[in-house]
């Protein structure tokens, strides 16, 4: 039932119907979203715990590798529960501040993994085209000063967002067609004008991921080109190697992005809004559960102090990589 105060026409609560189209299958739907969740808390807790502890992972590039790990904790954290809550329990409702404050986080955090993400590939440029100064370029102070401008640009860029949908009339239900607030999603029931915000979303957009897409792809091209001009094969594929488990998280990272992106612009009514809803959620729990494995796997030294530590070394140092 819809809850409104009637002087500003703002509902005391709304409805996460979750998958719509697919409400009966939301129980099978919810096996993939728990075990992908299941993994995606186990491998970035455990990230976490390996950089802090082991002073053979205390640098540059593995304090990046926190940050992301961190970052992909909130961002899964903030709508998988609710998700699973809606699908095994019908907790559909969610009050209009529990919406603005999952809305500030999940957007806020989404912007911050690209934000990692960027900083990471100027962290192998740096580490790849000037190695000597490798370790004086990217200090502590540095790489905290980075880190800190990337959450607060995701922040101040993302507050706004809560004040646009506050100013809104909802006067078309209360009834979201989502497993999460997203700002679109929800300020489509306003009957108000909401040119403001699709204006400022598509502004967000352009202003994080397509400044981070930019420096990404210049940082790949001046690596490339590095790459190329070594002299030794070896030397090539030694280099190129350090940069494929980032060049995954990438692809983990903004495949589904831009798959929705598009789509919304482009799909029109051809793709049913299942699909739309169903990409949002993997854009959301695909790299958090993706990125531990990859830089799992394809990281000599985080694979290294993970055996040390099940084989019941007592070694406290990872061998070197």
């Amino acid at each position: 039932m819809l809850v409104l105060n009637q002087t500003d026409l703002t509902p005391a609560s709304f409805i996460l119907t979750g998958i719509p189209g697919l409400e009966d299958m939301h129980l099978w739907i919810s096996f993939p979203f728990c075990s992908m969740y299941a993994v995606a808390t186990a491998g970035n807790c455990g990230l976490l715990y390996l950089v802090c502890r082991e002073d053979s992972l205390h640098r540059p590039m593995y304090y990046f590798l926190a940050m992301l790990s961190l970052t992909d904790l909130v961002m899964c954290s903030g709508t998988t529960p609710k998700a699973l809550g809606i699908f095994w329990f019908h907790l559909k409702e969610i009050s209009f501040d529990e919406c603005l404050v999952q809305m500030f986080f999940v957007h806020t955090f989404t912007g911050m993994e690209s934000g990692v993400l960027m900083l990471m590939a100027l962290d192998r440029y740096v580490a790849i085209c000037y190695p000597l100064r490798y370790s004086t370029i990217l200090t502590n102070p540095v790489i905290a000063k980075a880190g800190l401008s990337t959450f607060l640009r995701g922040v101040f860029l993302i507050i706004p967002f809560t004040f646009l949908i506050k100013r809104l009339p909802f006067c078309r239900g209360n009834i979201v067609h989502h497993t999460y607030c997203d700002h679109m999603s929800v300020a489509k029931l306003s009957c108000g004008n909401i040119k403001a915000n699709v204006i400022y979303g598509l502004m967000v957009a352009l202003l994080i991921g397509g400044f981070d897409i930019l420096c990404i792809t210049v940082s790949y091209t001046m690596i490339l080109r590095a790459v190329v001009s070594l002299s030794s094969a070896e030397a090539r594929q030694k280099a190129f190697s350090t940069c494929t488990a980032h060049i995954c998280a990438i692809v983990f990272s903004y495949s589904p992005a831009f798959f929705s992106f598009f789509s919304h612009r482009f799909g029109g009514h051809t793709i049913p809004p299942s699909c739309h809803i169903i990409v949002a959620n993997v854009y959301l729990l695909l790299p958090p559960t993706m990125n531990p494995i990859v830089y799992g796997v394809k990281t000599k030294q985080i694979r290294d102090c993970v055996i040390r530590i099940f084989s019941g070394c007592k070694d406290t140092k990872c061998h070197s990589m």
